[in-house]
């Protein structure tokens, strides 16, 4: 199997946790991330064109269910790799991080 798992700390920065992510992947969620941008900058101007409140909140809607998914896609990745290298490798303690992100999203 070919992981990389997240849970290593950076050498430059200890405080932080690193993921090692493909090219291909983070192109995807940069992607993700940049029409979210676009809803977002989209509403900005709605509210700036005193647009009708139903339809901005539609939009919102829209950003919102966006942003659930993009936190869902990182979250399979995280415990397909991160998570299961860590109970692999002995460490079960992982769960409890696990169950705090749940109750986060």
């Amino acid at each position: 199997m070919n992981r990389k798992c997240c849970c290593g700390e950076d050498s430059e920065e200890k405080r932080f946790k690193k993921k090692g992510r493909s090219e291909k992947d983070k192109k995807a969620l940069i992607s993700r991330i940049n029409r979210i941008s676009g809803q977002l900058s989209g509403i900005k101007g709605m509210i700036e064109e005193d647009r009708y409140c139903g339809d901005i909140l539609i939009q919102i809607s829209a950003a919102e269910s966006a942003l659930k998914s993009l936190s869902y896609v990182i979250m399979k990745n995280h415990l397909d790799t991160c998570v299961t290298d860590e109970i692999l490798s002995g460490n079960t303690g992982i769960t409890d991080e696990v169950m705090e992100l749940f109750k986060k999203i």
